[in-house]
């Protein structure tokens, strides 16, 4: 497995480790390529929880901006439906999966801590999607699909239409995470997690897991048809390519509709 991402396995918990911390977490095609082996071993494996982690100051920063570069719209739709993958296998895994959010989760980095089931953030993290400023679709690594399930309509579309990235005191009062912690009490609340739903009952525990996702809906992969085909169109325009501009060189963006 590559060193992007790393696991272990220890008395029935896996840890799954996020561990580009010079890159922010941020994933590049290779990161989710080892991500996704890394959660196909986990669910044939004996462990009863799952914790993702991130390595560094922060969870996962999103998508690496060093691959966002020209591209034909069939390069995209490929790359824009493996990034997909990660969310779907955290929701089939069998086993409950924590997010350990001890740094910022922005992007898909927001989407991975949304496709687990248990969030826990340290006190000042910072969550969100900052796409639409950017030039891309809000609704990009799973976040058009969970987002107005937890929100409704009306604070989904605020958080996605603006980009927002929302505090996890926020966070939590809207119901995106489940437990805020001090920064020195983080460890100690993800672990006391751990411990409650490792020793619950793990056939229990997948089949409501299993029921969960199953009631939200029958349309998730139509959702996420939609999702890529937005994404592949914005990421084609001239006001991503000014939004990515923009953002290194610490201006406002000047969208120009193209």
């Amino acid at each position: 497995m590559a060193e992007d991402v790393l696991l272990e396995i220890s008395d029935r918990v896996a840890r799954v480790t996020l561990n580009r911390p010079d890159r922010l977490n941020t994933m590049a095609i290779e990161t989710v390529d080892a991500l996704c082996d890394a959660l196909a071993e986990v669910g044939a494996s004996d462990a009863r929880v799952v914790v993702l982690a991130g390595n560094g100051r922060v969870f996962c920063a999103g998508a690496d901006q060093a691959e966002m570069f020209e591209r034909s719209a069939g390069d995209w739709e490929r790359i824009v439906r493996r990034y997909l993958d990660p969310v779907r296998a955290l929701i089939s895994l069998p086993q409950p999966v924590i997010a350990a959010l001890h740094g910022d989760a922005v992007g898909g980095g927001f989407g991975l801590a949304l496709a687990c089931d248990i969030r826990v953030a340290a006190e000042g993290v910072r969550l969100g999607s900052p796409f639409v400023p950017i030039g891309l679709a809000g609704c990009d690594m799973a976040a058009g699909w969970f987002l107005p399930r937890y929100l409704g309509l009306g604070r989904a579309t605020e958080l996605m239409m603006t980009g927002r990235l929302i505090k996890a005191a926020e966070a939590f009062e809207l119901g995106l995470v489940t437990q805020v912690a001090a920064v020195d009490q983080f460890e100690t609340a993800t672990q006391a997690w751990v411990d409650r739903l490792a020793a619950g009952p793990p056939l229990a525990q997948a089949w409501t897991k299993r029921a969960i996702h199953r009631s939200l809906n029958s349309d998730m992969e139509a959702e996420f048809e939609f999702e890529i085909l937005a994404q592949v169109q914005c990421l084609q325009t001239a006001d991503h390519r000014e939004g990515i501009a923009a953002f290194r060189q610490k201006r406002r963006p000047e969208f120009s509709g193209e």
